[in-house]
């Protein structure tokens, strides 16, 4: 099972989880990412990588 963390206030909405994200894992609502299909995570961590600030955490 696999856990995805966004840490709102870090994250600044730039999509870059989202359109890095090859399963479609994350999704913006009121300007911030969300993680909708945790499910579908490959664990890649491209998304832990991408994130300019950091935000985002998958824990195994």
């Amino acid at each position: 099972m696999v856990e995805i963390k966004v840490d709102v206030e870090k994250c600044t909405g730039c999509e870059s989880c989202v359109d890095t994200c090859p399963v479609s894992v994350y999704e913006m609502k009121d300007g911030k990412s969300v993680p909708v299909n945790v499910e579908d995570c490959l664990v890649c961590r491209a998304c832990e990588m991408q994130c300019p600030e950091g935000a985002i955490q998958v824990i195994e």
